[in-house]
């Protein structure tokens, strides 16, 4: 099956642009005659914590849904991508996969990273997809590095779909102990996610994602601006983790295609270590992670109305 993984430099925050440039990605993917096409995580607005980010919910059976069900049946290709949508009076962060029917299954990213706790709730669904290809896993950026993604599926998925908006920490000068070194683990965990999940798994990996740059406001400390990266890596990985096709994040926005195999899983050539993460987080993004989740969640219940009001019509 000949695949493509999308890379985006989406507008924070800006749901027209970065649908434009969705369907013109998925275009350029189709017209090279791709059989699957995947979107990054928040394919609709990227994510940080910036006001703005009040008023990109979606309704789920909306733009973002429509484009992707209109390039699936145009094509008869199946199309990926997650995005912010408002059901039954929250919002989800949910991964699509429109198969060539126009058909599709959903999975809700278990658990908010960080400031996306601001934006919406976790889910509770294991991400396994039944499709015409089989079972198919869905999973998005932190999804990537928890071991509970790899026990709810390992043995049921011959490929893993999905894609991050993993950002680096901030760019600006600011005299944090230690941010130097954490940003660049933070990378290679990025880079080295897909083809560990694969190896994991034993099931080939399409992973997406976002390239650009950002300016955003540091959570509690309102006047200090956070201004920086998304990390990109757009991959496509086979079931050994052999990387077939990668996009770094100074390659900008396009298309990681290669041809991968899907079927059964095969034998995983690792097993998850112990514990909640797989990669070893630097102490600096820990302590950030917890603080961070406990200020989204917060602020969520205290803007939620204004949050989901956006999503609530079409």
């Amino acid at each position: 099956m000949k695949v493509a993984a999308v890379q985006m430099t989406a507008r924070l925050a800006d749901v027209d642009y970065n649908l434009e440039r969705a369907e013109a990605l998925l275009g350029q993917a189709l017209a090279q005659d791709c059989e699957m096409v995947i979107l990054p995580e928040f394919f609709t607005s990227a994510v940080a914590f910036h006001p703005d980010m009040r008023d990109v919910a979606q309704p789920f059976e909306g733009p973002a849904l429509e484009l992707m069900v209109e390039a699936a049946r145009r094509n008869g290709a199946y199309v990926g991508g997650s995005f912010i949508c408002t059901r039954g009076g929250d919002n989800y962060n949910t991964f699509v996969l429109v198969n060539p029917d126009g058909s599709y299954e959903t999975h809700d990213k278990d658990q908010p990273t960080m400031w996306e706790n601001c934006w919406y709730l976790g889910g509770s669904d294991d991400g396994v997809l039944d499709t015409p290809l089989g079972g198919v896993g869905a999973a998005v950026c932190w999804e990537l590095v928890r071991t509970r993604t790899v026990h709810r599926m390992k043995g049921r998925v011959g490929l893993l779909v999905g894609g991050s908006c993993w950002w680096s920490v901030p760019d600006r000068v600011i005299p944090i102990p230690g941010k130097a070194g954490a940003g660049r683990r933070n990378l290679q965990i990025m880079i080295d996610t897909p083809a560990r999940m694969a190896r994991l798994l034993g099931a080939p990996v399409i992973h997406s994602a976002h390239a650009g740059t950002f300016r955003a406001r540091m959570p509690l400390l309102p006047g200090l601006p956070y201004r920086s990266h998304f990390l990109g890596e757009a991959q496509v990985v086979d079931a050994s983790g052999r990387v077939l096709a990668r996009l770094q994040r100074e390659d900008g926005e396009g298309l990681a295609i290669a041809e991968i195999e899907v079927g059964r899983p095969a034998t995983p050539a690792e097993e998850p270590p112990e514990g909640f993460w797989i990669a070893r987080l630097p102490a600096l993004i820990r302590l950030v992670w917890h603080y961070q989740n406990v200020h989204g969640s917060l602020y969520y219940r205290l803007h939620r109305r204004k949050i989901i009001s956006s999503g609530t019509t079409a």
